[in-house]
């Protein structure tokens, strides 16, 4: 294919980002009939390149896989019974729980790539970067950096968690949504800043499997917002039962470690 050989390659088409919207753009056009590539700079934990982008990586797919497994775990322990059900002895086995979320990811990802090759599509590993319209800078996970030039170029390079002053992430103690999803035993008290769609996951996730704390700063008075003032009731009311503490209108101001936890200072509406 094109785009191998020589410093330059040339491209109906270059899409930057292979998420489910990058992936998606690629497939179909090059189903249309344009030469078409698809650069991502996702790398798994091994190192290896990885389609689907945050979604499929350390997004909606492993969060939805976990929850999965959390429900299901607190259906044996809290409600089986109540079906004339009798469990003895359940544990929970965190790594093989986890193994199975990596296992899907890779799976989904794996099939993305198979959809690339069959619809003819090149994947190239690595970083790009606009220069220019129709000039893209590629610099590839191995081998030199060179430039593409293509008639159009679409950008779907997707977000990444912000930073934030009062609770920078050290990978260990503090953690972003992605270290969330990956965690190695199950945390007695965790503090989530932000309950909306991501924060609400994590909390449930861990609660389910056995954290003895849970609770979810948010800086909106609103929970969920952008949902029906019914559903929104509703929901709220779910997850407090399900142990979740819920604090509106406050904002976290500063983290600090204190002998191996994180003490964390925070205001409610501004006092």
């Amino acid at each position: 294919m094109a785009g191998r050989k020589g410093e330059t390659g040339r491209y109906d088409v270059v899409v930057i980002g292979a998420g489910p919207a990058g992936y998606v753009a690629a497939i179909r056009c090059a189903q249309l009939g344009m030469k078409t590539a698809c650069i991502d700079d996702w790398r798994d934990e091994a190192g290896k390149p990885r389609l689907g982008g945050t979604c499929l990586n350390a997004g909606c797919i492993p969060s939805k896989a976990l929850l999965e497994s959390s429900e299901l775990y607190q259906a044996v322990r809290n409600e089986f019974a109540d079906h004339g059900i009798r469990v003895r002895g359940v544990s929970l086995d965190l790594a093989t729980l986890q193994a199975r979320k990596t296992s899907i990811v890779e799976t989904l990802t794996d099939g993305i790539a198979t959809l690339f090759q069959a619809n003819g599509v090149e994947w190239l590993p690595g970083r790009g970067r606009l220069l220019e319209a129709g000039r893209v800078a590629l610099t590839p996970h191995k081998g030199k950096a060179r430039t593409l030039e293509a008639g159009h170029v679409i950008l779907a390079t997707g977000s990444r968690p912000i930073s934030l002053d009062s609770a920078p992430v050290d990978g260990e103690l503090i953690l972003d949504s992605s270290g969330a999803l990956a965690l190695d035993t199950v945390p007695k008290r965790v503090a989530i800043i932000g309950a909306g769609v991501i924060g609400l996951e994590l909390g449930s996730v861990w609660k389910r499997l056995g954290a003895e704390q849970m609770i979810l700063f948010e800086a909106q008075t609103e929970f969920l917002p952008m949902v029906d003032a019914s559903v929104r009731r509703v929901a709220l009311r779910e997850f407090e039962r399900q142990g979740l503490d819920i604090r509106l209108g406050t904002r976290v101001t500063a983290t600090r470690r204190v002998r191996g936890k994180v003490e964390v200072t925070w205001q409610h509406n501004g006092d």
